[in-house]
């Protein structure tokens, strides 16, 4: 199984350009020809490209300089050298590429099959025959090939997903996106189950369908960098809509509502002002429902769609993917 890698620094080397030729025209009757030294091929670029059935950058080596071929040098009778062959970087849809130096954003993938060059390769150097002039008929001399662009850059994935999951280590989140998505995360009883994002399709009736991420377990002070919080963060950056999904036998759920609110506010205010709904998990475990109904008003949230659930039982799932249709479509 791939090992889920969401950011790596890397180099990259265009190819260089091959030198231009000197070279004079000969043959049997002919002993003193003119120039014809080729012009060199020019170097391979480094292209990135995005790929729909990729899902991480574990294949990239951190710090490895990967590198396109060099153009050939030209050669005589007019030839030119070829071309370097360029290299093709696959990457997943989401990706992002900075300046790992300063840190500028070069280019975002949003959509598959999406290409950029991210260093070009380097110009061929002219033959002789290029500067053979009317006061100079014999050059002896050519340019050489210019160098390739090199580059250090750091390669971000954030996920794009309609819906962002959110919720405690252990909440359900992964046994709720096993239920209403094709996905199939690893579901057990302890905390951090989750070590990636797991993304599902929803698919509501041949048409219309939708991304579902799982984001692992936020704890408080995720966006210090405390628990798998900070890591994991990036990834509901770009969602539509988040689902806040709280176990509804905790001992405070409002204070889990809070915490989940704050955590995402700390790593980037827009975050919490996404369209959300508030999913109350495990409700078949709480056998008197008018305390169900206590649990939703203690919110004391107006505006705010709260839904209790229960993923493992499969109970109101289709409520909530009404009210996510519901979202979803205001959105766009």
């Amino acid at each position: 199984m791939s090992k889920f890698i969401d950011e790596v620094i890397i180099n990259v080397k265009a190819g260089h350009g091959g030198g231009g030729a000197v070279s004079f025209y000969r043959e049997k009757y002919r002993e003193f020809g003119g120039p014809d030294g080729g012009e060199g091929g020019h170097g391979g670029n480094v292209c990135i490209i995005s790929k729909i059935s990729i899902e991480t950058l574990d294949k990239y080596i951190p710090l490895k300089v990967y590198s396109a071929e060099v153009g050939t040098p030209g050669s005589g009778k007019n030839k030119a050298g070829s071309k370097g062959n360029d290299l093709i970087l696959k990457v997943p849809i989401g990706t992002q590429v900075y300046d790992a130096e300063t840190d500028d954003l070069l280019y975002d993938f949003l959509t598959d099959e999406d290409l950029f060059v991210v260093a070009k390769g380097g110009i061929g150097g002219k033959g002789n025959a290029f500067f053979k002039t009317s006061t100079n008929q014999t050059p002896r001399f050519s340019q050489p090939g210019e160098p390739g662009e090199e580059k250090q850059i750091k390669l971000s994935l954030k996920l794009l997903a309609d819906v962002g999951l959110v919720g405690l280590p252990n909440a359900g989140k992964s046994t709720l996106l096993s239920k209403i998505t094709d996905a199939h995360p690893k579901i057990a009883s302890y905390a951090f189950t989750t070590l990636i994002p797991n993304l599902g399709v929803v698919i509501r009736d041949h048409k219309r369908k939708y991304t579902i991420a799982d984001i692992p377990g936020i704890i408080e002070g995720a966006s210090r960098g405390i628990g798998l919080g900070l890591s994991f963060l990036r990834h509901i950056e770009r969602v539509k809509v988040v689902v806040y999904l709280i176990d509804a036998n905790s001992m405070d759920i409002v204070e889990n509502y809070q915490c989940l609110i704050s955590e995402l506010n700390s790593y980037h205010e827009s975050l919490s002002q996404k369209p959300s709904l508030i999913v109350l998990n495990k409700i078949d475990m709480i056998e008197d429902e008018s305390f169900i109904h206590e649990l939703i008003s203690s919110f004391g949230l107006q505006n705010k769609k709260i839904i209790p659930i229960s993923a493992e039982k499969e109970i109101n799932l289709e409520n909530l993917l009404v009210e996510l249709d519901k979202l979803l479509i205001f959105y766009h």
